[in-house]
């Protein structure tokens, strides 16, 4: 049983350790580095996404259903980015790679611990000029535990990498 003051306390904590090591990371563009950011909609929350290579990454949100009446959600996903939707576009100010993966959830509800798997897709925005995405993604969320159930997250987001 997880008491809220004490995931509000491991939230702050985990965000704070996540600013000061990605603040002593170098300077990233693009695809590179790790991005850290807010994420709205269902769930709402932190959001830090680490590119891997040129086209895989982990992605986190540290955040509160607001569906559930704000029960705190955790999850993280693997994602893999397909080409940019926009690479035939002279005007684009930058790429536009639609993404998948599969992830997990941990979402506390009532003082009880559901677990899931997540199927995100979406697509993000990588801003040429600044170190920026913006994304928009949906996930189907099987839960196993403690009763098998199908929901949904869908939300939208912004991230600047460090």
């Amino acid at each position: 049983m997880i008491k809220k003051n004490y995931l509000a306390r491991l939230v702050t904590i985990i965000a704070v350790a996540l600013f000061f090591v990605t603040a002593a990371m170098p300077k990233a563009y693009g695809r590179d580095g790790v991005g850290v950011g807010v994420i709205a909609g269902e769930p709402t929350g932190l959001s830090v996404k680490y590119w891997i290579d040129r086209t895989s990454a982990f992605d986190a949100a540290f955040s509160w259903s607001l569906a559930d009446k704000n029960p705190f959600q955790f999850h993280a996903d693997y994602l893999m980015h397909g080409p940019s939707l926009n690479a035939n576009s002279s005007e684009a100010k930058g790429s536009l790679p639609w993404y998948y993966g599969i992830g997990g959830r941990i979402k506390n509800i009532n003082n009880e611990t559901h677990l899931g798997i997540r199927v995100p897709v979406g697509v993000t925005y990588l801003v040429s000029e600044a170190p920026v995405d913006i994304f928009a993604e949906i996930a189907p969320v099987l839960d196993l535990k403690p009763t098998v159930n199908l929901n949904w997250n869908g939300a939208i987001g912004i991230r600047y990498y460090f």
